[in-house]
């Protein structure tokens, strides 16, 4: 049952990242794999500086965290790319 609750707090938070980069959106679909790839990676990051959550809460901010800085790493080698 938790796995579920990765995913749907991945995708909630991919869709608030969306939300919340201007410009760094790349349609819905796209926002919640990230979303769920940038729980990941804000899970990992938290634990390089020592930073526990609990709690839905804390999980919901760890993946948005984390989906913020994967959706600025696209837009940014998608800009880089581009030029």
């Amino acid at each position: 049952m938790s796995f579920i609750w990765y995913i749907i707090i991945g995708l909630v938070s991919g869709f608030i990242a969306g939300k919340l980069m201007r410009g760094g959106g790349f349609g819905v679909f796209i926002n919640l794999i990230v979303g769920i790839i940038g729980g990941v990676l804000g899970g990992w990051l938290f634990s390089l500086f020592g930073i526990h959550t609990s709690g839905i809460i804390g999980s919901l901010i760890t993946s948005v965290i984390g989906a913020i800085l994967l959706l600025w790493l696209i837009g940014y080698l998608a800009s880089k790319t581009r030029s």
